[in-house]
């Protein structure tokens, strides 16, 4: 895999063993549609910058690579997409062999409600669908992602840590998505980067 399709994949799921390689017919079922998502949501109050904190996944890589993880940063604005309508762009930063990437995507709100996003990238097939299922916009946010009927929970904060309530919810949300504790992982709250040069951005809005 291209050190291209690592980055991107690190960034979507965790890892890039829980983006590629899935193969079978999709459940009748969508998972994601099941998550409760933000009534009322404001895109506006939820847009700057928000920290990794944790992750919550069932992803073989990460069980085995959690202690590689590295500090990540999403910066979210508004934009326009390709066809003129309002989308949500997000940068994330993070490093990879020590060297600070910025990986740039658009999501498009879904028609049923704006706390709920389909982001199309240009380096892999398909698409993902994201939820946002819980913020209060001042502390903390719990993004839900799915790819390929696979669910991963991440927990956002405005600073580098949030209270041990809002942990133990993504404890017992986690659970109720068949994720273990241990398979909970905790980021770096260290070491982040806040800007890339030129040669190490990755712009996966289509176009």
């Amino acid at each position: 895999m291209s050190p291209t399709k690592v980055i991107l994949c690190l960034v979507l799921l965790g890892a890039p063993q829980c983006t590629w390689g899935l193969k079978g017919k999709k459940p009748k079922e969508n998972p994601i549609d099941k998550i409760q998502s933000v009534a009322n949501f404001n895109p506006q109050q939820f847009l700057g910058k928000w920290y990794l904190l944790s992750v919550a996944s069932q992803c073989n890589y990460l069980k085995t690579n959690n202690h590689r993880v590295e500090a990540t940063i999403l910066k979210a604005s508004m934009s326009k997409d390709r066809r003129g309508q309002e989308a949500m762009a997000v940068s994330t930063f993070r490093k990879l062999d020590g060297i600070c990437w910025e990986i740039k995507h658009s999501y498009q709100p879904s028609k049923s409600s704006n706390s709920r996003f389909t982001l199309k990238a240009k380096g892999y097939q398909g698409s993902l669908d994201m939820v946002v299922g819980e913020t209060d916009y001042q502390n903390y946010a719990i993004l839900y992602y799915q790819r390929r009927n696979k669910i991963t929970i991440k927990l956002y904060g405005r600073k580098t840590t949030v209270s041990e309530e809002i942990y133990r919810k993504l404890d017992d949300l986690a659970g109720k998505q068949g994720i273990d504790v241990e398979n909970i992982y905790p980021f770096p709250a260290y070491g982040f980067c806040e800007s890339a040069d030129e040669f190490h951005i990755l712009d996966e809005v289509p176009r």
